[in-house]
Parts: structure tokens; sequence; C-alpha cells
């Protein structure tokens, strides 16, 4: 296998981790949903960790997308 192709099914492969991080997104934003609408009381308290949840999936998709683009344009 060329290197050049070597470089181009890693970068897509790497870029897959951008895409499910949506699914990642919609997890969190869904469970809290499930989690504050049984209890309303709570869903204050629990916003902190929504924000987090949110934060780290975001984090996982752009560090996979980071290293789709270094993958293309660096290596």
């Amino acid at each position: 296998m060329e290197a050049e192709a070597a470089k181009l099914i890693g970068a897509g492969l790497a870029a897959i981790g951008a895409g499910l991080a949506a699914g990642g997104v919609g997890n969190v934003f869904g469970s809290f949903l499930q989690g504050a609408l049984r209890n309303p009381a709570a869903a204050d308290s629990q916003q902190g960790r929504l924000f987090i949840g949110f934060a780290a999936a975001e984090l996982l998709g752009l560090l996979a997308f980071v290293v789709a683009m270094i993958l293309i344009f660096v290596a």
C-alpha cells in the first residue's frame, strides 16, 4: 500500500470520531432532558454536569477532526 493511500485511510478513520461526537452530544442532551422531565426540581442542579458532558463530547470530536487534518496535510 502506498504511503499516500494509508494516510488518507487513516484520516478517514479519524474523521469517524468527529461524526460520532454528534451522537455523543445528542446522548448527553437527551439524557438530561429525560432526567429533567422526570424530576424538574433537580434540573437546575444538573445543568452544570450537562455542560461538562457536552464539552467533553465536543472536545473528543474536535480532537478527532484535528488528527484527521494533521494526517492529511502534515504527515
